[in-house]
């Protein structure tokens, strides 16, 4: 599995974004190493160069990430889509940009939102693994519309849920 994550947008949900800074970017690069390093995942982040950025596209590795800065003129929605259409079902898309969503479900690639992952991220750190018990969200029903009969087996999760929760574990 390969995760493609838009770094900015990862940086501006776990509250390191202050000015997009070279520090705040070189943590998310630090806990993404560790997590790459845990898990096994291939991981490439991409952050935007559009504005300020060099007239070519830059790339270099840290802790094992590949980091990837658009050239000047091109965003990192850009690079991610393409990204996403070069592996297709074999990648991860981690984002909350809904155009960037939109175009990597068209290539079959794995949707996981940028706050979805940034839990996933806190999940496995080690401070975390230590407790031995985690607080569960308890969620309300939804409310019921129209038949009162209800079919299936009421503890099973939908279809699309439970396949979902399938490709969601491997994280």
């Amino acid at each position: 599995m390969h995760i493609i994550i838009d770094g900015y947008n990862l940086l501006g949900i776990t509250g390191k974004a202050a000015g997009r800074s070279e520090t705040g970017r070189e943590d998310l690069l630090r806990i993404l190493g560790a997590y790459r390093h845990r898990k096994g995942h291939a991981i490439t982040v991409v952050f935007d160069g559009w504005q300020a950025g060099l007239p070519i596209e830059g790339r270099e590795h840290r802790a094992g990430v590949q980091v990837i800065y658009s050239k000047r003129g091109e965003k990192a929605d850009q690079v991610i889509e393409r990204l996403a259409a070069e592996y297709r079902t074999e990648c991860a898309v981690v984002t909350s940009d809904h155009e960037v969503i939109r175009a990597a479900q068209a290539q079959g690639a794995l949707i996981m939102r940028a706050a979805e992952f940034a839990q996933k991220l806190q999940a496995s750190s080690p401070s975390e693994r230590s407790m031995p018990y985690k607080e569960l969200a308890v969620d309300d029903d939804p409310p019921t519309r129209g038949r009162t009969e209800k079919r299936g087996n009421p503890r099973k999760l939908p279809k699309a849920l439970r396949r979902r929760s399938r490709q969601l574990k491997r994280f």
